[in-house]
């Protein structure tokens, strides 16, 4: 194995199809996207080559500050749900102690291998304003706070969010169930040994050392909520009105009923290029924090 690594026309040849798959696949469609968006285009015709003038548009389109601030509450709802939640029902299932782990942890990806249209028609069902079982709760616990969900400007993107966040958790538990079981053992029972209980050694031991775990799970799930669109498309259509539009639901909208594909291109590179921000900067945080245990 050693000879192969220190030869650097070995890792070449077994690195070029690789290279080239992600090349075809990602790199050229990037940079066609990027090339794309100086132009006036439908998608059909003739381009016409019109410089920045997309981004100058796209700089002074109301709907950005709404897609923006939709993507961040979008991101919002899965972190503290997806990964606070996800991170409390892995240490609790990584606990050999807890009867039916095995149960609960097939409970919590079910619906990860569900349909999202199914997921959605159900959650649609849950949020009637008449019928739907979340206002009936309310209701039989004495509680006055019944909602029109879906069709409330300040709360069904909220809404909306919550069911993505729902369906997808599963996904966030099994990656952070995976990363408190890599955690070795003996550290736990080290901090158990000098008298440190089992949720403050998880605080101190687990957690920390769970660190390229939370990165990645921030990642999806921040990446996620700026780039959401399916649950918005199949339950409110990007309404009531335009209260929650994305970023991806303007690229759908622009491109494919407007017949405005540069401009969608142009929306396409600022997602692109936030998505990589978001990225660098989860990255940056989490490299900055080094735990004792990693240093030693």
């Amino acid at each position: 194995m050693k000879q192969y690594l220190g030869n650097k026309w070995a890792i070449l040849i077994f690195l070029t199809p690789a290279i080239v798959l992600y090349s075809v696949i990602v790199f050229y469609p990037i940079l066609q996207t990027v090339y794309r968006s100086f132009f006036e285009w439908d998608g059909l015709g003739e381009a016409t080559f019109i410089g920045v003038r997309n981004y100058i548009d796209l700089s002074q389109d109301y709907l950005l500050t709404t897609s923006l601030r939709n993507g961040l509450l979008f991101a919002l709802v899965l972190v503290i749900f997806q990964i606070g939640l996800g991170t409390l029902l892995a240490l609790i299932c990584s606990d050999p102690t807890v009867k039916g782990r095995k149960v609960l942890k097939t409970a919590y990806f079910i619906p990860v291998v569900l349909s999202v249209t199914v997921v959605c028609q159900l959650w649609l069902s849950m949020y009637d304003p008449v019928n739907g079982i979340i206002n009936k709760l309310f209701q039989a616990l004495g509680i006055a706070y019944q909602q029109d969900w879906l069709n409330s400007p300040s709360v069904s993107i909220i809404a909306i969010a919550f069911v993505n966040a729902w369906q997808y958790m599963g996904f966030q538990f099994a990656l952070l169930y995976a990363g408190a079981k890599s955690v070795p053992e003996h550290y736990t029972e080290a901090a158990r040994i000098d008298g440190a209980g089992k949720w403050r050694a998880h605080w101190h031991i687990t957690l920390p050392l769970m660190k390229e775990t939370f990165k990645f799970c921030f990642i999806i799930a921040i990446t996620a909520g700026i780039g959401a669109y399916v649950q918005m498309a199949i339950m409110t259509n990007g309404g009531p009105g335009t209260t929650n539009y994305t970023i991806t639901f303007m690229i759908i909208r622009n491109a494919f009923s407007g017949n405005q594909y540069g401009y969608a291109c142009a929306i396409s590179v600022l997602l692109i290029v936030i998505s990589l921000i978001a990225t660098i900067i989860i990255n940056k945080v989490f490299d900055s924090r080094e735990t004792g245990l990693e240093q030693g």
